[in-house]
């Protein structure tokens, strides 16, 4: 059995890179807006066996239990990496026998994504990454059994993750996904999600905030290209 992890952190300050871009109220509709677009991919994913979501926030375990999601609450949020591994051994706990973390900031992700990589087929124990578009962050991993390794979120949490995989003698397969790898996180992913994103909420809600006018304000800023798929 697989189980697909949602964290979604509490908004109070969210997404803070972007504070020169947008104002607080309109950085928490943009992360609204990408989570119903991942939402969206995630309904009409076929692989997962079920779908749950680590939070502190009220909205969001509403949403996800009228979905009929499973929301697993914490009392308070240190980090990712804390949230996610939580949960996954909450999830192991239950028999579940792999876990595909995948972030609530993806507006591009489709369902065929979802499934493509649950569809892999891994050893056990095993491990998948995909990672960030400047291919040095992690933005969805997938780990049978869900403990297999700890979180390492953050700056250069790939190379981390892979390290970690092989302290326990774990073939780590990375494998590159355009549309998982943009996460909004700067002005740059804003201005790429504008000319690539029409038809997600994220893409109306942006274009709603009239961020167009404000985009020439901010200086662009370069980024590396992901790493092709291999293994370590």
């Amino acid at each position: 059995m697989n189980a697909l992890l949602i964290p979604i952190k509490d908004p109070s300050n969210a997404k803070t890179r972007l504070a020169e871009l947008l104002s607080l109220d309109e950085r928490q509709r943009l992360v609204w807006a990408m989570f119903e677009d991942v939402s969206r991919a995630v309904r009409e994913a076929r692989k997962p066996d079920c779908v749950v979501i680590v939070t502190s926030y009220a909205r969001a375990a509403e949403r996800a239990r009228g979905l009929e999601w499973e929301a697993l609450i914490e009392d308070s949020q240190h980090s990712e990496s804390a949230s996610v591994d939580w949960a996954s051994a909450v999830l192991a706990g239950r028999g579940v026998d792999t876990v595909m973390r995948l972030p609530a900031d993806l507006p591009l992700v489709r369902a065929e994504d979802i499934d493509a990589l649950l569809s892999i087929g891994l050893d056990f124990p095993g491990a998948v990454l995909a990672p960030s578009r400047e291919g040095t962050g992690t933005n969805a991993i997938i780990r049978t059994p869900p403990a297999l390794f700890p979180s390492r979120f953050g700056p250069n949490s790939l190379a981390l993750h892979r390290q970690e995989a092989a302290k326990v003698g774990v073939e780590c397969m990375v494998v590159e996904n355009g549309r998982i790898a943009l996460d909004i996180d700067e002005p740059a992913d804003v201005e790429i999600l504008l000319d690539t994103g029409r038809g997600t909420a994220t893409f109306d809600a942006l274009v709603g905030m009239r961020v167009y006018d404000r985009l020439k304000l901010v200086p662009r800023k370069d980024h590396k290209e992901p790493q092709r798929a291999q293994r370590s």
